[in-house]
């Protein structure tokens, strides 16, 4: 017999329009309700009410944290709340309508030495054809590890690891980053039954390009957590060392025409069009090869190389004074 259940609920947002959807999924479970569900305001300047009336009536807590990132948000929205277990949810996921009943049992089956437990996202992709680029990375979420669109954690071990490091400031690497430090520390992740669905967002054609600012957080896990941190923490490696050398290969042809050595120039900038092609079709081949998507990959596999290489590089200089934590390799 499952007894009574003590949560949380921790929603950070920035005003979209989704977090609607996201307070009605959870109104309408069925289970035992959250004791609290805080609503973290994180815009830098909050203009517009947020989309709460879908709440209905959840014991919901506003808060603002000023526009300091997800990490700094979900830190202001736990630091509130005093129940046993909470639960950080994305403004863009639903639960499942028997979310709260699977959030029950899974935290029941959890022994002493658990310190989170992971809900199941599935991310519905179209029937009608082939997903995307920005859909089958968001299908990624599915194999994530501890994703913080749906993770429960035990206060305790919240508390004992400090929370978020807020030195991550986007929506990236916040979560592997306090997965590691609490396994380092001795606590257990698990992942659950209760599943939680996460659409696809719609976005611009450059969201792609702008998402290569997460190298420069890459490279603050590296420095924290050691050069293996990927495989501890199943993320995927990505293609960074790639368009390093991409990119090495567009400056290696521009310096050698400056040089005046035109056959080496040419070697160069020929390489680069190959890797270059090569990137841009690893994108366009499992997709739905439209007209829009083909122009967007060819467009953004030119200029991700030298971005990536360019935020990796900040990354370096930023984080070069930070030191490893304890065990870090």
């Amino acid at each position: 017999m499952i007894g009574p259940l003590e949560y949380a609920v921790v929603v950070p947002t920035i005003g979209r329009p989704c977090l609607e959807d996201c307070l009605r999924a959870l109104a309408a479970c069925v289970g035992p309700p959250p004791t609290e569900v805080v609503v973290v305001d994180d815009r830098p300047a909050p203009g517009s009410p947020l989309p709460l009336r879908a709440a209905r009536d959840l014991p919901v807590r506003f808060l603002a944290t000023g526009g300091r990132g997800p990490a700094a948000a979900r830190n202001g929205g736990w630091r509130v709340v005093s129940t046993p277990w909470i639960v950080f949810l994305d403004d863009d996921v639903q639960v499942e309508s028997d979310w709260a009943d699977r959030l029950a049992t899974d935290i029941a089956a959890a022994d002493e030495t658990t310190g989170g437990i992971q809900g199941r996202l599935t991310v519905p992709l179209p029937e009608d054809r082939a997903p995307t680029d920005w859909e089958r990375g968001t299908a990624g979420l599915e194999q994530a590890a501890w994703a913080t669109a749906d993770m429960a954690y035990r206060a305790t071990a919240l508390k004992e690891a400090g929370g978020f490091d807020e030195r991550f400031p986007r929506a990236f690497r916040e979560d592997a980053d306090l997965a590691l430090r609490m396994m380092d520390a001795g606590w257990s992740l698990h992942r659950g039954g209760r599943i939680t669905r996460h659409p696809v967002r719609p976005v611009g054609p450059w969201a792609s390009v702008r998402a290569q600012r997460g190298n420069a957080d890459d490279v603050l896990m590296s420095r924290l957590h050691g050069r293996d941190w990927w495989t501890r923490a199943g993320a995927p490696r990505g293609r960074l060392p790639a368009h390093l050398a991409t990119t090495a290969l567009a400056g290696a042809a521009a310096l050698c025409a400056v040089a005046g050595r035109p056959r080496t120039a040419a070697l160069a900038a020929g390489l680069w069009a190959v890797a270059t092609a090569e990137f841009a079709w690893a994108r366009i081949a499992p997709g739905p090869r439209t007209r829009h998507e083909v122009a967007t990959m060819t467009a953004t596999s030119t200029v991700i190389p030298p971005l990536a290489t360019w935020h990796w590089l900040t990354g370096q200089a930023r984080h070069r004074t930070v030191r490893p934590l304890g065990g870090a390799r």
